[in-house]
């Protein structure tokens, strides 16, 4: 799936220069991934839609979550290459993103990513999610844990925290600890990805 295409297909208005922005974070990705093994996804039209979209899925949704007049700030935990976090904050550069990642190569990328991209809109925590101690207006995570270590890890960073998940999680849903809840759930159409989808919403009761 070509970039473009699929932004256009999520009917998503990015910023002037966000779509260069996004082709050169998969580039250094792909330059990095060679030495680091930060992904295991090497062909670059996967990365385009595995990657890049299926991170880029998600913004309509938080958006319109979003209060506005002010910036908004979002952590995103267990982030390990930058995704979603470093892809949203180019797409969204009026919000406050926060990465959080335990492994320090992963981190090192990040970090560099953001010094080359320009993004000054991001910063890049190393360190484990439990040990951070900050507030944020939202969490979210992706392939990062199960829904219980999700909330019991990351529950004090936030109110509401989202989760990106393939197909809905019911087996997780019912092991959410006591004090959450689950708000809504996103089903997310990922241009080019055959696979199922989907945002949870989860707010603290």
């Amino acid at each position: 799936m070509n970039l473009v295409a699929g932004i256009d297909a999520l009917g998503l208005a990015l910023p002037e220069g966000a779509a260069d922005k996004l082709s050169a974070y998969l580039a250094l990705l792909a330059k990095w991934n060679k030495v680091y093994n930060l992904t295991a996804i090497r062909d670059p039209n996967e990365m385009v839609t595995q990657h890049l979209l299926d991170s880029l899925a998600v913004l309509p949704v938080l958006s319109k979550s979003v209060p506005g007049g002010r910036r908004f700030s979002l952590a995103d935990v267990g982030s390990g290459a930058g995704l979603p976090g470093l892809v949203l904050a180019i797409a969204r550069p009026d919000w406050a993103v926060t990465s959080v990642e335990t492994v320090e190569k992963k981190a090192a990328f990040q970090r560099q990513a953001a010094i080359e991209l320009g993004l000054t809109n991001v910063r890049i925590h190393c360190g484990r999610v439990e040990d951070f101690k900050e507030n944020f207006e939202s969490v979210i995570s992706r392939a990062f844990a199960s829904l219980a270590d999700f909330v019991t890890l990351a529950g004090h960073l936030a109110d509401r925290l989202w989760a990106m998940k393939g197909a809905y999680p019911a087996d997780e849903l019912a092991a959410l600890p006591a004090g959450w809840r689950v708000i809504a759930n996103h089903p997310l159409n990922v241009p080019g990805l055959n696979a199922e989808r989907c945002l949870l919403q989860l707010e603290r009761e």
